[in-house]
């Protein structure tokens, strides 16, 4: 551990770790220290990695249980890999809108380590929002009307039989989402949650998955959402990543949001997912 360097970025989220080679699964001491630094910038990457799907899991595994995803169609042979894939002749990604992966859970995933596969040769990078910085830019009267709400994240328009992308005749899935059955996810969670590894306070919603605020009117609650949805999204929130060959994002989906660019039509991008358990929220 005494090479690893940890450099914040130039932005509101996010840092740098250089001086670690994740072929080789990190040492307690050093998936330790990777864990305490994700909680306090809330994504982590990683250039110039070489990661064989076996690695990958072994480096998952070094910092929580993985989470197999429902969803998304898995690597072939690797059921606890999920595939982000577009074709070159798809017109829609994955995850091509601000979310926060697995909220809907009844206890949401930690995080997630992405690992570039196949890139385009320009285009699709990610957009990382930070909610530590969306709660405490928040006006204060807001924050105050936020404190011990609750939200209720669901599943089921995002991954469901009738979920909104199956109604829109230009969106093509093509085999990239399955299991539609099993949608029926609807949890309350906290809107404002004390991290569980940095102990700040992080805003807890997301505009895929938060559908309502608990004891408020739909057209209220849908309107409180819609103010916090742009407050996050701020540019001053927000840091861009550009990938390259051999580049990973380890991100916290707890202290932020992430968005794909689909900007690189024409050609293939293939990441591979793994999601890491993660343990109740609380306000």
């Amino acid at each position: 551990m005494t090479s690893l360097s940890i450099q914040p970025t130039d932005g509101p989220v996010g840092a740098f770790v250089s001086g670690i080679d994740l072929a080789d699964a990190p040492d307690p001491a050093t998936a330790a220290a990777l864990r305490t630094a994700l909680g306090k910038h809330g994504v982590l990457f990683f250039r110039d990695q070489t990661l064989t799907p076996e690695a990958h899991i072994a480096f998952a595994q070094t910092l929580a249980p993985i989470v197999i995803n429902r969803f998304f169609t898995p690597v072939d042979g690797y059921p606890n890999i999920a595939e982000v894939r577009k074709e070159a002749d798809q017109k829609t990604n994955i995850g091509g809108a601000w979310h926060a992966d697995h909220s809907y859970d009844q206890i949401p995933a930690m995080g997630s380590i992405l690992v570039a596969k196949e890139l385009p040769p320009e285009g699709g990078d990610t957009l990382f929002a930070g909610m530590y910085a969306a709660h405490d830019s928040l006006p204060a009267d807001i924050r105050d009307r936020i404190a011990g709400l609750r939200a209720l994240h669901s599943s089921r328009h995002v991954f469901g039989a009738d979920a909104d992308h199956r109604k829109d005749p230009d969106v093509d899935t093509g085999d990239r989402y399955h299991n539609a059955r099993a949608a029926t996810q609807d949890v309350w969670h906290p809107m404002v949650i004390r991290h569980p590894l940095s102990g700040r306070k992080s805003l807890y919603v997301n505009p895929d998955f938060t559908v309502q605020i608990d004891g408020l009117p739909q057209a209220e609650s849908d309107a409180l959402l819609a103010l916090l949805f742009e407050h996050a999204k701020r540019p001053e929130h927000i840091y861009r990543f550009e990938w390259e060959p051999g580049s990973i994002a380890l991100w916290d989906n707890r202290a932020t949001w992430h968005m794909a660019l689909n900007d690189y039509h024409g050609h293939r991008r293939l990441m591979h997912r793994i999601t890491l358990a993660g343990v109740g929220l609380e306000g």
